[in-house]
């Protein structure tokens, strides 16, 4: 009996799971498209816009006059002015050294002495020489023709020359007087002192090194890639490019210059075309209170280059390795080769490979494959159904 009864009883329960299975079917569960996730980046959008050219360069501070003081005559050093001394400040004319005199007075008298003694030998010359030329006419024929020596006229032509040569032993006399005193031939620096007080010189002694600090210079070297976006000044040019020269020794401190010459060669050494920089009142003397600029002092300089009209520019930053960018569109991100025609460290200036409109990518991103999703910052995520690479087909 009960092996009739566990068979209808089982029969009866699938029975009712079926019915129950049918009577609620089961509902699929449909998901939507799986996002692929999107690598949110910033960009900026590439227009064109007119860009001044900023050539950066470096050199050290130099004199545009420098000269070493010499001696003209020989003595004892009996005086010696506070402006020289390393360092000292001296305008044109002022005396810096004084050489015992002594000996150049002495021979300042004896000269003036020969110049009289041959002045009067000159007048007595004169007098005999009309006294001959009054006889000749007296005694002689009316047509005979005197002769050069009865009219003493070399005579008198000695006397003269002895007058002359006297003239200038006084000259040379008084000015070997003048130049016992030393005085500046510009307004100027003491570089460095060489001599002092009490010491015996000769002629030809170097006493001090100067230079004048009216202007100073900078020679600049250029890249080879800067020459076409700097008008040089040449020969016949009066296009002078403005340099601001800087300094950072003692705080930052500028100074506003030109670009006056252009060397005539390239430098061997460095293979590069320098130019020459001027600098005006470098040494702040007209009533600044700021340090002024030492010689040897390192600076750097910006040059300011030519305008570009309607150039494309973008940050350097956004470079990869020198040759590609990125940029987004329809939200994907794309590698782009580019031609580069000037850069510095913060500017490129673009001739290919981007253009006008283009979403550039300024985030980092280093090796990104071309047709990754991506998300510009600040606009709404778009979801996308599978794979880029599997919609698009899109390669590296």
């Amino acid at each position: 009996m009960i092996r009739i009864i566990v068979p209808i009883v089982i029969l009866a329960l699938l029975m009712g799971a079926g019915l129950l299975i049918l009577r609620n079917p089961p509902e699929l569960n449909r998901r939507g498209p799986v996002k692929t996730p999107q690598t949110l980046v910033e960009t900026v959008k590439i227009r064109p816009r007119d860009y001044q050219v900023i050539v950066n360069s470096y050199g050290s501070a130099q004199p545009r006059t420098q000269s070493m003081v010499v001696s003209q005559v020989s003595g004892q050093i009996i005086n010696i002015d506070q402006k020289f001394r390393p360092g000292g400040f001296f305008k044109q004319g002022d005396k810096l050294v004084d050489i015992d005199s002594r000996d150049y007075d002495a021979n300042v008298n004896i000269a003036e002495a020969s110049l009289m003694d041959a002045l009067q030998a000159e007048a007595q010359e004169l007098a005999r020489s009309e006294q001959a030329r009054i006889d000749w006419q007296r005694l002689s024929a009316p047509d005979e023709k005197p002769s050069a020596l009865a009219l003493r006229e070399p005579q008198l032509q000695a006397a003269k020359a002895r007058v002359l040569s006297a003239r200038s032993t006084l000259t040379k006399a008084k000015l070997d007087l003048e130049r016992t005193k030393i005085v500046a031939p510009f307004a100027g620096r003491v570089l460095q002192q060489l001599v002092d007080l009490g010491q015996v010189v000769s002629n030809g002694a170097q006493l001090a090194e100067i230079y004048a600090t009216d202007l100073v210079e900078v020679r600049l070297p250029l890249r080879n890639t800067d020459l076409d976006f700097v008008d040089l000044p040449e020969e016949e040019s009066t296009h002078r490019p403005i340099v601001e020269i800087s300094s950072e020794l003692g705080g930052k401190r500028k100074w506003l210059g030109e670009i006056v010459r252009t060397e005539g060669a390239i430098d061997e050494t460095s293979r590069q075309l320098h130019v020459i920089a001027q600098i005006k009142d470098p040494f702040r003397t007209k009533g600044s209170s700021e340090r002024p600029l030492k010689i040897g002092e390192y600076v750097t300089a910006e040059i300011s280059g030519r305008v570009l009209k309607g150039a494309t520019v973008i940050p350097s930053k956004t470079i990869y390795q020198n040759t590609y960018v990125y940029i987004v569109k329809d939200s994907l991100l794309f590698r782009k080769e580019i031609e580069i025609a000037w850069q510095n460290g913060v500017d490129a200036v673009i001739t290919t490979g981007v253009e006008i409109g283009d979403e550039l990518v300024t985030t980092p991103l280093g090796q990104v494959t071309s047709g990754t999703s991506a998300r510009i910052a600040g606009k709404p995520e778009k979801g996308v159904g599978r794979s880029v690479n599997q919609r698009e087909g899109v390669g590296k």
